[in-house]
């Protein structure tokens, strides 16, 4: 239900803009944003999503909760069969949370369209974006957490 989720940024993802949400994970619970995260990793392409889906693997179930990170995926652009059918159960196997966006509105509040292509790890303080870093790797990903 789309109505239960939403994004509000006021600047997008850019420092100084203050960013709030709440986004479902891949079982449909709905997180949102708090004064503890520190981190978002945000993917809006698949090669991306892949990376950072590879490089979590490897790591412990509470690996993004310990680093105050969330990891938020955009799939509004996948067609539904292929969202439902592929993408959804893949997630599904993954012991940590995703953070999906459906909704290519909300998607375009926290993308910057310049740099989809490549990994957005922000820094936040209270909500606000203190950095943005655009990165292509996985040991860059970790340099940023």
């Amino acid at each position: 239900d789309a109505t239960k989720y939403s994004t509000t940024a006021t600047d997008g993802i850019n420092i100084g803009s203050k960013i709030s949400f709440t986004l479902p994970d891949q079982f449909g619970k709905a997180h949102s944003l708090t004064d503890d995260t520190k981190k978002l990793i945000l993917v809006f392409a698949k090669a991306t999503g892949h990376t950072v889906k590879e490089f979590l693997k490897t790591k412990n179930s509470d690996y993004l909760s310990k680093k105050n990170a969330l990891f938020i995926a955009d799939i509004s652009h996948m067609p539904t069969v292929i969202r439902n059918t592929f993408a959804l159960p893949d997630f599904k196997k993954s012991n940590y949370s995703v953070l999906l966006i459906y909704d290519g509105e909300i998607a375009k509040q926290l993308k910057n369209a310049s740099q989809a292509d490549k990994i957005a790890v922000a820094t936040l303080e209270s909500g606000v974006v203190k950095d943005i870093k655009f990165v292509t790797t996985a040991q860059e990903v970790v340099a940023e957490l």
